[in-house]
């Protein structure tokens, strides 16, 4: 929790209870990549008074300060990636689960450079498929229960 507190204070954002826990859950939980809901069910038990509100403001805030990354890989909703080193994403088209890709790409590589005159700040590379669990799946029949 040092670390956490650490890492906010070094952004400028003051260490609140609310704020260290969200910043520890994301922390902890890296191939999640959850959204604002997912963090406000998960930490709800733990912080009764915690609001959905808090939980929004708060990272939106953490991605202002670049603390986190906002993956907007499905179109209809943000999810939120504690990994800001520069990498890929892949969606599961079939469970919907986000996974980090470790792909060597050359425009990729964390280099800012300048192109046709235009400064880049962000990268970022997503691709969509099947995943190895659901892969395996695929095409298999759910077994059958035999009646003796």
């Amino acid at each position: 929790m040092e670390k956490i507190k650490t890492l906010l204070k070094e952004k400028g954002i003051k260490p609140t209870f609310q704020r260290l826990k969200i910043l520890e859950y994301l922390s902890n939980n890296l191939n999640n990549h959850p959204t604002v809901e997912m963090v406000y069910e998960k930490l709800l038990n733990d912080i009764p008074t915690l609001s959905l509100t808090t939980v929004y403001n708060t990272l939106n805030n953490f991605l202002e300060k670049r603390l986190v990354f906002g993956v907007t890989i499905t179109g209809t909703e943000v999810r939120y990636d504690f990994n800001t080193d520069y990498h890929h994403h892949f969606l599961c088209k079939k469970c919907g689960q986000i996974i980090d890709i470790d792909l060597k790409c050359a425009y990729a590589e964390g280099e800012k450079s300048i192109i046709s005159g235009h400064r880049i700040d962000e990268i970022h590379g997503y691709f969509k498929g099947i995943c190895k669990a659901c892969s395996k799946n695929v095409g298999k029949k759910p077994k059958s229960r035999s009646s003796s």
